[in-house]
């Protein structure tokens, strides 16, 4: 089993791919994950590694390389799901050229994220709530069940829409032999859930439609909205085609190294998906020392899976 360390953690401070990507080398890393934040001007020193055999990359996360003119590196700067029908055609657009440069640099995953609801982000209140004395109180599950069924009484329309997205997204992934994984996200408003990624996917039924499992994400869920993740990773397991691993401190603080949280990796090996692809997800300038920590447990905790 292999960890990939994406470049989100290292590709703000690098003006030179080869340089950002050695960096990671330094680690004791020989595959990435090309993140959302990749610019242009880092391209051809990551291109140049990749062809010399130094490094592999195994998944590239929409949208990437970063669109010429986006003003910010958001993995949601268009979204299949949107309720506006030019922000969900750009969103095929620049998927589209994301797959065709992970195909040229030899990649096997898409990461993508598919949208919001458009519903007020409840979610916020939780939290807010959380931060007084937890889930048990009758103001805490009053706006729980609300943003339940909000949601329900509208995500219908965006998963038409997301259904869309990738009808016309299909064809190209064919051609090219990638896998789009959508990535299960953190806040309750997003779509899919656990339960409509399994639908979907059991629906189209084609390996080149995937889940994309972000464990601190999912423990996120658990945290806030009562779901079972490992329930849910076991579930879904058939369906994955790879991981975000990092820790989570309750109820909404991600993207730490483990083992500084609260996720049981060691349990995830009876479920993790063989033959996935795991990628290490370290919030931006993390101490070097704790990614290379958090490696060596992974790979004691889950490399045996």
């Amino acid at each position: 089993m292999e960890f990939a360390l994406t470049t989100r953690w290292n590709a703000g401070r690098h003006t030179s791919g080869e340089a950002m990507l050695r960096e990671i080398l330094g680690l004791g890393f020989t595959h990435v994950e090309l993140g959302y934040d990749l610019r242009a001007d880092l391209v051809a020193g990551a291109q140049q590694l990749v062809a010399a055999g130094e490094v592999k990359v195994d998944s590239v996360h929409n949208f990437c390389p970063l669109p010429v003119g986006a003003r910010k590196a958001t993995p949601e700067l268009f979204t299949f799901a949107d309720s506006n029908s030019e922000v969900r055609a750009a969103a095929v657009r620049h998927t589209e050229k994301t797959i065709r440069f992970a195909a040229e640099i030899g990649a096997r995953v898409v990461v993508a994220h598919a949208g919001y609801v458009d519903i007020p982000k409840l979610t916020d209140d939780l939290m807010d709530l959380y931060a007084q004395g937890g889930t048990g109180s009758p103001a805490y599950e009053k706006t729980r069940q609300r943003l339940l069924d909000t949601r329900d009484k509208n995500a219908k329309r965006h998963l038409d829409w997301l259904r869309q997205g990738l009808d016309q997204l299909l064809p190209l992934l064919e051609e090219t032999g990638l896998t789009l994984a959508l990535e299960l996200l953190p806040w309750w408003e997003t779509v899919p859930t656990e339960l409509e990624m399994l639908n979907l996917l059991q629906s189209y039924n084609t390996p080149r439609l995937r889940c994309w499992c972000d464990v601190g994400h999912m423990q996120i869920r658990q945290n806030l909205m009562q779901v079972n993740a490992r329930r849910w990773l076991e579930r879904l397991q058939p369906f994955v085609a790879g991981y975000h691993l990092h820790d989570t401190q309750a109820p909404a603080r991600d993207h730490l190294m483990p083992p500084l949280g609260q996720i049981d990796f060691e349990g995830m090996r009876a479920v993790i998906a063989p033959g996935a692809v795991y990628v290490m997800e370290p919030s931006p300038n993390t101490d070097p020392a704790l990614v290379v920590a958090g490696h060596a447990y992974l790979k004691k905790t889950l490399g045996a899976a």
